[in-house]
């Protein structure tokens, strides 16, 4: 099968250590799939040129709360970045490109931002795949904020992640180690990727859900739900082999999971039409 440029971009990127990753790129990459004739290079200068104009803005010591206030103050003052509270599932808030153009996004998105900029500026700062609510964190020790990109830049302790968990879900949640620990870069792009597969499968766009999970494959191939998905997605395009093989494949991997009663039955289905 002959993948899209943007698919084989991506492909390459990821493969290497995660810590090598560049998100901008990647997320640049996954965009272009949408956008075959997206310009990389012009999106990444466009980040090159917000560090240097944070950079300008910095005091001489750089102290954390100081480099978040310019940056803050640089982004959603000057820049006008913001939440996207009217259309949230737009597909264009999971596209770097356009949350660059259009100055808006959702929580993952203007994390991816901020974070590229903040590393343009060698100011450490990690993505916290945090339930409902992507925030991100200063790398240093001690330190115990959280930044709301989302929220303009919002700072955050651990109460406020616990009320913000609660806001989302609507009812008392309490903040487990887990949801504020760092995520990797290829789950960071696994969660974006994740926000697209959920817009497209309300529309029941069934080739773009196709598309992402295959990404989302290239990141955790073994993942066994993602393969069940593709397996279902296969054969409701009618690819029968295909999904047969996939499905047979999360079996094996999760033989007694809630739904194997029901692909065992698809899967004997599938047998009789072969």
């Amino acid at each position: 099968m002959d993948f899209p440029l943007g698919r084989q971009n991506f492909d390459q990127e990821i493969n290497q250590p995660d810590s090598q990753i560049d998100l901008a790129k990647a997320a640049l990459y996954i965009a272009q799939e949408e956008y075959p004739n997206l310009e990389i290079d012009a999106y990444l200068n466009a980040l090159d040129v917000m560090a240097a104009e944070v950079e300008e803005r910095l005091p001489v010591e750089r102290y954390p709360l100081r480099t978040i206030q310019c940056l803050n103050q640089y982004l959603y003052d000057d820049l006008g970045y913001t939440g996207n509270t009217s259309d949230y599932y737009d597909p264009r808030n999971s596209f770097l490109n356009e949350v660059i153009d259009r100055r808006t996004g959702i929580p993952i998105t203007l994390s991816l931002i901020y974070l590229e900029i903040a590393r343009r500026l060698d100011f450490p700062m990690v993505g916290i795949g945090m339930p409902g609510h992507f925030l991100i964190r200063p790398e240093f020790q001690n330190v115990g904020i959280f930044i709301d990109a989302f929220n303009r830049g919002e700072i955050l302790f651990e109460q406020d992640c616990e009320e913000r968990l609660t806001q989302v879900y609507g009812e008392p949640m309490q903040l487990q180690p887990t949801f504020i620990e760092p995520v990797s870069h290829r789950q960071f792009l696994a969660r974006m990727l994740t926000n697209l597969k959920h817009i497209y499968l309300n529309r029941q766009d069934l080739p773009r859900v196709l598309a992402v999970v295959e990404r989302i494959l290239l990141l955790f191939p073994d993942a066994p739900r993602e393969l069940r998905d593709r397996g279902l997605l296969y054969y409701q395009l009618g690819y029968g082999s295909k999904a047969f093989q996939d499905l047979e494949i999360y079996l094996a991997m999760l033989p007694n999971a809630e739904d194997a009663e029901i692909i065992r039955r698809l899967l004997e289905r599938l047998s009789r039409e072969a």
